[in-house]
């Protein structure tokens, strides 16, 4: 007796064929025989939605213009969605899985915002919603945060988030360069878009940890609702005080449970040696994740790139086929997380302050209690210090006495 051709097939649509598309569909062909051997099933790229013709290129005989014709073909089990950005992401993902296909994607900025909704219709259906590449491209975090460490009450989540923040600041480190000149590198390297606002001012990096936070509390986030900051006021000035403290300068995405409240936040702070994220470099991410009984524990890797995204992807898709028909239990409710007030966290500052005559030092021993000073390197006219823990309300309030502040920078040191 033969197996019907259905049976042994999966046929998946792919849409959007840009740098993650293209990669999705070079992963599945590249190592076809591995991943048809760990689904269980042979894996077909039926479809490839863009706007744009590829001329040229093989996919053009399976490309289509209009998403209906996907979503009403009864053999595509899988959508792929890698457009990026809310909409038409939004709708196409909700529209197939009511039509009874499960969704994989990268879409971090989806899945921030609809993620709890579409997880719901998901479950309901009996299909999966697998979004494992929205955080950390091709490193494994969603997964583990789902399945592996279901057993820890997660009480921290810290990351480098963004490889383009992240190559910036390592490059102004290591070769003393403002953040101008190393930006417009990494727009060169093809590290950062053109317009980098969304990397360089901290959104994207809000939008991942918003999904991790929304996992580890098991109900929505909002990223609209976390406090967060970029790098631009960064200067080579900074990382030379940085140097001084045997310290790094890292953009964090941060999470921690206080009392069974979630305080979260995006912002650069100065790192210390003994920090688990401090030698993660480049363009590389790592997220430090600490539990009640696991204790801590790192997952590192490139966090960007057009494989080591679609990796990922590529094992959402296996796991989708594998589990057609059953639902992969992810908790995350869309009741809304209620998050601690910013104003209550407690962090050190580093602080820079033009030494001009009217600085006094015991109107800032008043201020702050002890500090501890810092000097740098051909670094002449300035006054800084780091002070100890102030929550942050506080402290924004015993600044304003100070016009001759340079920069203000987080220490975990």
């Amino acid at each position: 007796m033969h197996k019907n051709k259905e049976a042994v097939m999966a046929n998946i649509a792919v849409l959007g064929y840009g740098t993650v598309g293209s990669g999705v569909v070079e992963v599945i062909n590249t190592n076809h025989e591995s991943i048809n051997k760990r689904a269980g099933k042979d894996i077909n790229v039926k479809y490839v939605l863009d706007l744009r013709d590829f001329e040229g290129d093989p996919v053009q005989k399976i490309l289509v213009h209009d998403f209906d014709i996907i979503l009403n073909d009864p053999e595509v089990d899988i959508i792929v969605e890698v457009m990026g950005g809310v909409e038409p992401a939004y709708t196409f993902s909700k529209k197939a899985l009511l039509a009874g296909k499960s969704v994989c994607t990268s879409n971090k900025e989806l899945v921030a915002k609809h993620g709890a909704e579409l997880l719901a219709i998901a479950k309901e259906k009996k299909l999966n919603y697998l979004f494992e590449a929205s955080v950390g491209g091709g490193i494994p975090i969603i997964r583990p945060l789902n399945s592996s460490l279901t057993a820890d009450e997660i009480t921290e989540i810290t990351g480098i988030l963004n490889g383009t923040t992240n190559y910036i600041l390592t490059e102004m480190a290591q070769k003393g360069y403002a953040f101008d000149d190393v930006l417009k590198k990494a727009q060169d390297k093809g590290y950062a878009e053109r317009n980098p606002e969304a990397d360089v001012e901290g959104y994207d990096a809000c939008r991942k940890i918003a999904i991790l936070t929304s996992l580890v509390a098991g109900a929505q986030v909002d990223y609209e609702d976390i406090h967060t900051e970029g790098i631009t006021k960064i200067t080579d000035v900074d990382m030379k005080y940085a140097k001084e403290l045997n310290a790094s300068i890292k953009l964090l995405g941060r999470s921690t449970k206080v009392n069974d409240t979630f305080y979260s936040m995006v912002a650069p702070f100065i790192i210390g040696e003994k920090h688990p994220l401090i030698g993660v470099n480049g363009v590389f991410n790592g997220i430090f994740v600490h539990g009640n009984v696991l204790d801590d524990v790192m997952f590192y890797g490139r966090g960007a790139g057009k494989l080591p995204t679609a990796s990922a992807v590529v094992s959402d898709v296996v796991d989708a086929v594998k589990h057609m028909g059953t639902n992969i239990m992810t908790i995350w409710e869309e009741r809304k997380t209620k998050l601690g007030v910013f104003e209550e966290c407690e962090n050190k500052f580093f602080v820079r302050m033009k030494d001009d005559d009217t600085l006094d030092e015991f109107v800032i021993k008043e201020t702050f209690g002890d500090v501890l000073y810092v000097r740098a390197k051909g670094v002449d006219g300035e006054l800084a210090f780091v002070t100890k823990p102030i929550k942050e309300g506080d402290f924004a309030e015993k600044i304003k006495k100070f016009d001759q502040v340079c920069n203000v920078i987080r220490v975990d040191l």
